[in-house]
């Protein structure tokens, strides 16, 4: 199978499809990556994995038609993926024709823009399959989908050498936030929450990691807040693992995503998560503690959470484990190549399946001049 992201970068989706790459080379599948980070992308893909350069539609045409004659499914991931993918698999009436799937990462209709909407007439009817990373895109994307949630393995464990992640008593008193600095993912509520939490009179740091294009507006709230001294932008970090490994508490204020890729890593670091009770949040934390989830956009009430769950340690042990067990028990590399490989199974039977009909249908057709003049 050949992934497609069209991206020169390592984010969210980049790393989404490394880490499922990985994990079906690790089943013995064939696995090629096209895009993202070409350095980034193979290191967490691992030796199993192929990958090609695909900053840009152009370079990442190019790859794409390289490697289309060994393929046997397209994976996309976005709709710049999408369009090139269902050209690259060319016309489904023809012997060659691979099937495409996408995966929908994004809780939004396929075709908000013009162009968008214009792309969106050209891949839907040319789709085999469509995967939501959640219930809650699924539902927000308005198409069918099969819903099979990414999987993390064990970063802090891996980061710690292989121990098991710190208990809560032997953790540093250290709110962590891990997201892109940019609108949509509402850094400005997290600042705001650790400040109504009162963490910062009691020695405890909030640190933020990620970039982004809010990152100064973000300084300027830090310091009208009297939080200079308690908070600290990070930049984009390549030691995230290591942080959840010694962090106290990870703060997640985005209402609209996806799933979080980064509370996922959380729990399976064993690090107790507080978010917006909203989008994948829920299917991820809910239930799981009171105080893991806080109403969306209410600052008070994320502070309120934090302030909580600081000053319990056993209550955060208690919800870091039930974290962890859930996320052991359904968001697993493993969990989620196996989920994959029957969405592919599937779309490669009906494949074959029309093509026996079309082929059939020909069979049947007398040759070319063959009827009876009237």
């Amino acid at each position: 199978m050949v992934h497609v992201v069209v991206s020169g970068a390592f984010a969210g989706v980049e790393a989404h499809v490394a880490r499922l790459a990985r994990a079906q080379a690790e089943r013995g599948d064939r696995v090629v990556v096209v895009g993202g980070d070409v350095g980034r992308v193979r290191q967490a893909a691992g030796p199993g994995v192929r990958v090609h350069p695909g900053a840009s539609l152009r370079e990442a045409w190019a790859s794409l038609a390289a490697l289309r004659a060994g393929a046997d499914v397209l994976h996309a991931h976005m709709t710049a993926a999408e369009l090139l993918a269902v050209a690259a698999a060319g016309a489904p009436t023809t012997a060659r024709h691979l099937p495409v799937v996408a995966t929908r990462h994004f809780a939004q209709v396929r075709g908000r823009s013009l162009p968008g909407r214009v792309a969106s007439r050209m891949i839907r009817p040319r789709l085999a399959a469509q995967v939501a990373i959640s219930r809650y895109v699924a539902d927000a994307v308005g198409e069918p989908s099969v819903v099979v949630p990414p999987g993390v393995g064990p970063a802090g464990a891996d980061a710690l050498g292989g121990a098991s992640p710190p208990r809560a008593a032997d953790r540093e008193p250290v709110v962590l936030m891990v997201q892109r600095l940019e609108p949509e993912k509402r850094t400005d509520l997290g600042v705001r929450a650790f400040a109504a939490s009162g963490l910062a009179a009691r020695g405890w740091r909030l640190d933020v990691a990620g970039d982004g294009s809010l990152r100064d507006d973000l300084a300027r709230l830090v310091s009208r807040s009297g939080l200079t001294g308690s908070v600290r932008l990070l930049g984009e970090r390549r030691d995230v693992a290591a942080r959840m490994g010694r962090a106290a508490l990870l703060l997640a204020p985005c209402p609209a995503e996806g799933l979080g890729l980064s509370v996922l890593e959380a729990m399976a670091a064993g690090l107790p998560v507080v978010a917006a009770d909203a989008g994948g949040h829920v299917e991820t934390l809910g239930g799981l503690d009171p105080a893991a989830l806080w109403r969306p956009g209410d600052a008070d009430d994320g502070g309120r959470c934090l302030a909580v769950l600081a000053a319990s340690p056993a209550r955060r042990d208690v919800l870091a484990d039930a974290a962890l067990d859930r996320q052991r028990s359904g968001y697993t590399p493993a969990a989620q190549a196996t989920a994959t490989d029957a969405v592919y199974r599937d779309a490669l039977h009906r494949a074959a399946a029309r093509r026996s009909v079309r082929q059939g249908a020909a069979l049947d057709s007398p040759p070319l001049g063959s009827g009876r003049a009237s």
